[in-house]
């Protein structure tokens, strides 16, 4: 079971994916990057990318984000957030979901120029093995100057981009979040 763990709507419960191709972020992950991230939150704008049940989103609205913007391109798991959204109920001048492909969706959100403070990554792994997904965040410019991509991914798999400075790898169990800026 998903649940939201600080901030307003503490202790609500999130409906998980029944599908299991779609991974949601451990709590164990998830509190390691709310911990490491505790003073970056609040009246930030945040990108949930490849964001599934919407586990790290809502958690980032209930801990003070500004707005957040979740993409996905499953259509069960757009239905799933739209559902754990509309339960827990979040005002919608909070969040933006988007159906689609994360790049073509980040070419979207910079042809309108929109840009985040923080974007949190937790892609298929499998897509990690031959695609970039800081690629397309830095080509777009969709990361403020001061801003924080968090990529999770399996502490087996090496991730290395020349897009961005890591400068952070936190490990978690069998899993690692990668934290890079400009």
């Amino acid at each position: 079971m998903l649940k939201i763990y600080t901030g307003l709507y503490k202790g609500r419960k999130l409906r998980s994916p029944k599908n299991p191709n779609v991974r949601p972020t451990t709590a164990k992950v998830k509190l390691s990057f709310f911990d490491i991230m505790q003073n970056e939150i609040r009246e930030k704008i945040f990108l949930d990318g490849f964001a599934g049940s919407g586990n790290i989103g809502i958690e980032a609205i209930s801990r003070g984000a500004e707005y957040v913007t979740f993409i996905d391109e499953l259509a069960e798991s757009i239905k799933l957030l739209k559902h754990n959204i509309e339960k827990i109920g979040i005002p919608s001048d909070f969040y933006r979901i988007i159906k689609g492909d994360f790049n073509r969706t980040i070419i979207h959100l910079s042809n309108n120029d929109f840009k985040f403070d923080i974007i949190f990554l937790d892609p298929p792994y499998k897509l990690l093995e031959y695609a970039n997904p800081l690629k397309v965040i830095f080509k777009r410019n969709v990361l403020k100057e001061d801003g924080i991509i968090v990529l999770e991914r399996p502490t087996s798999l090496k991730f290395e981009s020349k897009y961005f400075n890591c400068y952070r790898t936190q490990k978690i169990g069998k899993k690692s979040l990668d934290f890079f800026k400009y």
